[in-house]
């Protein structure tokens, strides 16, 4: 009994070392070593050589550990290192659902890694990888490769020169010379992932996207290959034959062409270098359509000299036939600033086409000494250069001289002239009345001619009004110094607005924005409301404005 009771004790303090040691390991981060078992092979040659034992495994040869099998002409066994070296017809499989193949390979059973070597192609359900060589590490389930890969899945191909793969993510880590082909883009990266899962690539650094509907840039975000969707930042912007449009933050919808922007939005017209910035900004690219708001602001070369045009919309629009026009619309707030040339309005359209610029609701435009103000302007370009104006309804031109006495002229509609961007000439149709005073040395006031008259031309130098022509019998008479008072200074309806003349700072200064609204996937149909205007008066945009 004495004995029973010893050898119970002992066997227990065994029992309990042991659990003691295991525990004591599992501390220590050590893990039980698993065999690499032969599961079949047609001839075994076994012995010592170079001072290790190995055993040479010939014909039909496979391995198994845990779910990993190894499959090979011939192998090299190293019993005391637990490595294998297989050699012909390597084939390591996993789960039954990756596959690699390669001419020789070197796999390691403690750390389960391999190492596979000459024309590997790696397969799991999802794709197809093509290698000179290839790490794999059948715990992590994660591979490796550093000499250029081509990875091929039903919708694209992508390679690179370095890459890793996790089988159980799904996810690809390019690295240097990144090149991925899609039905509708190439694109080309240093950086990047993917997910044969969801298809997505994410973006890492400078990416150019080059499609047949346009180019996109990036230099972080994701572009899911089988909705066509982009999600862009920094730096972003998307080309195509008509626009660049770009910003910080960029969404793309390829399948329905419709852009969103935000954060340094730009807008660039690509045939008559204009370009718009703001806040936000959309695109259409079906309808050749895109709107800019929140401190939009215009910028374009005029008589080598740059037109500033703010306002909180700036909308664009491609013709859409022969008949129609390409179109800018501006609204509301606008202000216009240039070296020469300054205004405001309520609203405006340019026509690019016929290179008309219409300013609609109480515009003022300011030209050097002269104000001029109508119910609508009409500004004709030429050249990128202001060749006519035309003043339709309540027109009126006033302008200060050094005195601070008002030379001022009203009419129905006028018609001024310029000659390289100044002021030369105004024809006076229907109307006219004016009030002009007459100085001496530009010092001394001599009198005012006061006339009234349906037609007149003013003639204009250096920027000064300088004389007045009436063309059919005037109602004129001239009034000397001592018999004027402040009621005979002033025309009906004058008012000088110098208070209001834009400065380049105001046009470029930015206002609070309103909240930006979310971009849908999908964007929808909107109807524009804006029509070119016609020749005499200018279509004046809709409440319901695009």
């Amino acid at each position: 009994m004495k004995n029973t009771k010893i050898l119970f004790s002992l066997v227990f303090s065994l029992v309990a070392f042991t659990v003691f040691g295991q525990n004591g390991r599992q501390r220590q981060g050590q893990t039980e070593k698993v065999p690499v078992d032969l599961q079949q092979a047609d001839s075994l040659i076994g012995g010592t050589f170079n001072g290790q034992r190995i055993d040479k495994l010939i014909g039909n040869v496979i391995f198994k550990q845990k779910d990993g099998t190894l499959y090979a002409d011939s192998v090299y066994q190293y019993k005391e290192r637990n490595v294998l070296e297989a050699f012909g017809n390597v084939r390591i499989n996993q789960a039954d659902t990756v596959n690699i193949t390669g001419e020789r390979a070197t796999y390691d059973g403690d750390t389960r890694t391999a190492k596979i070597l000459g024309n590997v192609v790696m397969r799991d359900p999802r794709m197809t990888l093509t290698t000179p060589s290839l790490d794999y590490n059948l715990s992590t389930r994660t591979a490796n490769y550093t000499e250029g890969g081509v990875i091929v899945d039903p919708e694209n191909r992508l390679e690179s020169r370095r890459g890793a793969y996790n089988t159980k993510t799904k996810m690809f880590d390019f690295e240097q010379d990144v090149k991925v082909r899609t039905a509708d883009y190439n694109i080309k990266a240093q950086n990047m992932r993917y997910n044969t899962l969801t298809k997505v690539v994410y973006f890492q650094g400078p990416t150019f996207i080059e499609g047949q509907q346009g180019d996109l840039y990036a230099e972080e975000g994701t572009y899911n290959t089988i909705t066509k969707v982009s999600n862009f930042g920094r730096n972003a912007y998307i080309l195509t034959d008509e626009y660049r449009l770009g910003g910080d933050k960029l969404f793309y919808d390829q399948s329905t062409g419709y852009g969103y922007a935000e954060k340094n939005v730009s807008l660039r017209s690509l045939k008559d270098d204009v370009t718009i910035r703001g806040a936000i900004g959309r695109y259409w690219r079906d309808r050749g359509e895109a709107k800019v708001y929140g401190n939009a602001l215009m910028e374009t070369v005029m008589e080598g000299d740059t037109l500033f045009l703010s306002a909180d919309t700036l909308y664009s629009q491609e013709p859409k036939g022969a008949r129609t026009a390409s179109m800018i619309y501006a609204y509301p707030n606008v202000k216009i600033f240039k070296s020469n040339l300054q205004g405001k309005a309520d609203s405006l359209s340019y026509n690019r086409t016929d290179s008309v610029m219409h300013l609609n609701v109480k515009p003022v435009l300011w030209n050097e000494e002269s104000q001029l103000v109508a119910d609508t302007i009409h500004i004709q370009l030429r050249n990128q250069t202001i060749d006519r104006m035309y003043m339709y309804s309540n027109a009126f031109i006033s302008s200060e001289d050094t005195l601070q006495n008002y030379n001022q002229v009203k009419g129905r509609d006028m018609t001024g002239f310029f000659t390289e961007g100044k002021l030369r000439r105004v024809n006076v149709n229907g109307n006219g009345e004016s009030l002009y005073f007459a100085l001496e040395g530009d010092t001394t006031l001599t009198g005012m001619n006061k006339a009234i008259c349906s037609d007149m031309a003013l003639m204009f130098e250096e920027n000064k009004l300088k004389s007045i022509s009436f063309l059919v019998q005037p109602d004129a008479s001239f009034i000397p110094p001592h018999e004027l008072d402040d009621g005979q200074k002033q025309l009906e309806g004058f008012t000088w607005m110098s208070e209001l003349r834009p400065t380049k700072e105001q046009v470029l200064a930015t206002q609070p924005v309103r909240a930006a609204e979310k971009p849908a996937v999908k964007a929808p149909p909107v109807k524009s409301t804006v029509k070119a205007g016609r020749k005499k008066k200018a279509a004046k945009p809709k409440k319901n404005r695009p």
